[in-house]
């Protein structure tokens, strides 16, 4: 009979686990998970764990969803997989009409990948293709923000901010232009997010007026940089971002591929600065963290600059041998059809106000410096000196006792470095989420009081 241990020895024996120095495991017990449902998940022990951190942000309405459970087997019974190119089946199309349907205006066509950072790398080769197509070859530099993550293959890499990915894969990657970060943390006392991220799109607009000839286009994550410590912005740094870059005749890329699907408090974060990117990238909770699958949404503009005679070789050059699988489409479906169904967006508030009331007395935590959110994304940050804006040395590693109380007291909190961050299912209840803020606080207390 299997339990926790013989699976970790036999995990450790033959895997190798992504962002994971593999020494850590030699004190740092892995978690084997033998099943989940709902926001909870169970080891072979039968221990049980709230997701607070949807596993990687990608879960949406809990683990083993019967409605999406029943949509996949349906579509297993029908067509697994079939080659997309020449061919077509009828959940690539639905997904396809239905995310024209969802997503701002404008966005008309539809082309998938597998994964988060295909669908970048998408993005990024169909911006520099486009101008290529219309006789603008120059145009072929990135403008990226500082603390900005797109993803780990290189294109994507490359049009990230990440110290420790560029440091290390710098050889192999293209040079990009990096912006500021809008990022409010770095706002002085007393200034509004809204001033501030006003004032930090100042080195944005100077960096497209000097450029614009030679780039392509501008890739952001809208209002929350979710890797780089979930720091937030303003919606407003969007919108003067989108007059720029319509100004300059740029691209806006815009990477939802983390806070899509509800997760700022409205489907698309862009929603909040009431604009439309020449390119929009999901992933994650699309698929409401069942299948792999990633979409690229773009422009009928975008489309036409590669619609023509084959012997020109403007067609677009890109594939995976799984795109469009029909089974990650057709649970996409299932999970666009909850959103209309159960009004999630709506309730979504509720928790999130909730959400603030519970995790409110982390503010005053002597070792915090900010609690910050966009919906239902909630961060707080713990710093040495909050007054003085003073971190923790890195080495001290102190979020990793907070992760470990968590574990402790039924709840996976996987803090990103020395940020606490919850971003939940949206199944959780009230009591859950009280629960999880509780189990966040006492878990800031006892990192923080470490000598």
């Amino acid at each position: 009979m299997t339990d926790n241990a013989s699976l970790v020895a036999r995990d450790l024996a033959a895997l190798w686990h992504p962002c994971t120095q593999m020494k850590d495991h030699e004190w740092l017990p892995l978690v084997p998970v033998k099943r989940g449902e709902g926001v909870w998940l169970e080891d072979f022990d039968g221990n049980r764990y709230i997701d607070a951190v949807s596993s990687w942000w990608v879960n949406l309405f809990g683990h083993a969803n019967p409605r999406i459970n029943a949509a996949l087997r349906d579509q297993m019974d029908k067509l697994e997989h079939v080659i997309l190119a020449g061919f077509s089946h009828e959940p690539a199309v639905a997904l396809a009409e239905k995310l024209i349907e969802v997503t701002p205006p404008k966005l008309e066509r539809c082309f998938y990948a597998d994964n988060g950072s295909s669908a970048v790398e998408v993005a990024v080769k169909m911006s520099f293709h486009y101008w290529r197509n219309v006789g603008r070859g120059e145009k072929k530099r990135f403008i990226t923000l500082a603390n900005s993550y797109h993803g780990e293959t290189l294109g994507a890499l490359a049009v990230g901010n990440v110290a420790l990915y560029k440091e290390t894969y710098g050889p192999l990657l293209m040079e990009t232009i990096t912006a500021p970060s809008p990022d409010c943390f770095e706002r002085e006392d007393g200034e509004s997010w809204e001033a501030f991220s006003r004032r930090q799109f100042e080195p944005m607009r100077d960096l497209l007026q000097r450029h614009h000839e030679e780039v392509s286009a501008v890739i952001v994550e809208p209002l929350v940089q979710c890797a780089g410590g979930m720091r937030m912005y303003h919606p407003v740094y969007l919108k003067l971002l989108r007059e720029a870059c319509d100004q300059f005749d740029v691209h806006l890329i815009a990477d939802e591929i983390a806070v899509g699907f509800g997760r700022t408090g409205t489907l698309f974060a862009c929603e909040q600065a009431d604009i439309s990117p020449d390119f929009m990238c999901l992933s994650k909770g699309l698929t409401a963290g069942y299948l792999p699958l990633s979409a690229v949404m773009t422009t009928d503009r975008v489309y036409q600059a590669f619609y023509d005679d084959y012997e020109n070789l403007t067609a677009f050059l890109h594939s995976h041998s799984y795109t469009g699988n029909p089974l990650a489409c057709r649970v996409a479906l299932e999970t666009l059809q909850i959103f209309e169904d159960d009004d999630v967006i709506a309730r979504n508030r509720v928790l999130a106000n909730h959400a603030a009331r519970a995790f409110a007395p982390l503010a005053d935590h002597p070792h915090i410096r900010e609690v910050r959110q966009h919906g239902m994304i909630l961060a707080a940050e713990m710093m040495q000196d909050p007054a003085t804006r003073k971190p923790f040395p890195w080495k001290e590693r102190r979020g990793l006792t907070v992760y470990r109380h968590g574990l402790e007291n039924d709840v996976l909190l996987r803090p990103l470095g020395h940020v606490v961050y919850f971003m939940p299912p949206y199944v959780i209840n009230e009591e859950q989420i009280d629960h999880v803020a509780q189990i966040a606080l006492e878990g800031v207390d006892l990192a923080t009081k470490q000598e």
